[in-house]
């Protein structure tokens, strides 16, 4: 088994089984006319046929999904499980593979999904991935009191009148909901995560990040970190690796070592916990040249060797 990539294709071919209508019916009008997917759906019709197949796998999708789901669910989002009692907000990005499991059979609400492409920067001003709600290591699930459900359901309303509507710009309203959604759940997040200064070592954390999350995700075995160590990736932004550890250091408060060792340590429980590669294949596609290396290096992070973990 391998982690698997859902397409927009794939998605609305089980939207198509799990809803029991025609593809043409669940496309919006005139979206062949944009730039990009924009599209909105509601809970209980893709749910219903969904829990009793069991056809929910734990994917990296080709598109970004923004979530209002109410009732009893799991969330599976990386290496991390997040149980949900009532009403959470989700909002799922292609780079990290995730799922949500419905716990009963009451469950409500709305999603939509939508592509980086019909977020282009020049039509609103932001690239989705330096948002903080789609950068790796966030708060992407968040469990919300009835009130917010509720005020965050208000936004799904207006979207799904505005999507039948004939308004000449409504795609470029929709996109204005989308970023509503977006600040709603930034909004949600501790403060320190937001935070975003303009200063020099602030830039380069922000160039770092970006640099690390490009070697990521490992898609088969034949595939090998090529950034491993602090240098490495001191070299490919041109300042001395001193200078990015302090740099870092100041930001977040951990090492570069520290950093690229805890994005490995992810990678690799996603590895082991969803794929059947084996311990040698996994350890040589992160980088490490002996498998034992690697047993070692996962045991100093977790506690556990890749076998008891797996």
């Amino acid at each position: 088994m391998s982690i698997n990539h859902t397409s927009l294709e794939d998605f609305y071919k089980e939207a198509v089984e799990f809803t029991g209508k025609d593809i043409e019916a669940l496309l919006p009008s005139g979206i062949h006319k944009e730039i990009g997917h924009f599209n909105i759906f509601d809970v209980a019709d893709t749910i219903r046929n969904a829990r009793r197949k069991k056809i929910m796998p734990y994917n990296r999708r080709a598109y970004y999904k923004i979530s209002l789901i109410r009732g009893r669910n799991r969330a599976e989002y990386a290496d991390k499980i997040i149980q949900v009692n009532q009403n959470a907000l989700l909002f799922g990005t292609p780079k990290i593979p995730y799922n949500w499991i419905p716990q009963d059979d009451n469950q409500a609400g709305s999603f939509c999904v939508f592509t980086e492409e019909f977020m282009v920067k020049n039509k609103t001003g932001v690239i989705l991935d330096e948002l903080p709600i789609f950068r790796s290591g966030g708060y992407p699930v968040f469990e919300i009191s009835s009130e917010e459900a509720e005020d965050i359901e208000r936004v799904f309303q207006k979207i799904k009148k505005e999507i039948s509507s004939d308004y000449e710009f409504k795609y470029d309203l929709l996109r204005n909901y989308v970023l509503e959604l977006i600040h709603y759940g930034q909004k949600l997040q501790p403060a320190t995560i937001l935070h975003s200064g303009k200063n020099a070592s602030t830039r380069i954390l922000s160039l770092f990040i970006e640099l690390l999350e490009r070697q990521f995700p490992i898609e088969s075995p034949e595939q090998r970190l090529k950034l491993r160590t602090a240098k490495d990736y001191a070299d490919r932004l041109s300042v001395h690796v001193n200078h990015l550890n302090k740099s870092l250091k100041e930001n977040t408060g951990k090492t570069t070592t520290d950093i690229i060792g805890s994005r490995i340590t992810q990678e690799a429980k996603i590895l082991l916990k969803q794929t059947d590669w084996s311990i040698s294949e996994i350890a040589y596609s992160l980088g490490f040249e002996e498998i034992a290396h690697f047993s070692n290096f996962f045991k100093k992070q977790t506690s556990l060797s890749p076998l008891n973990y797996r």
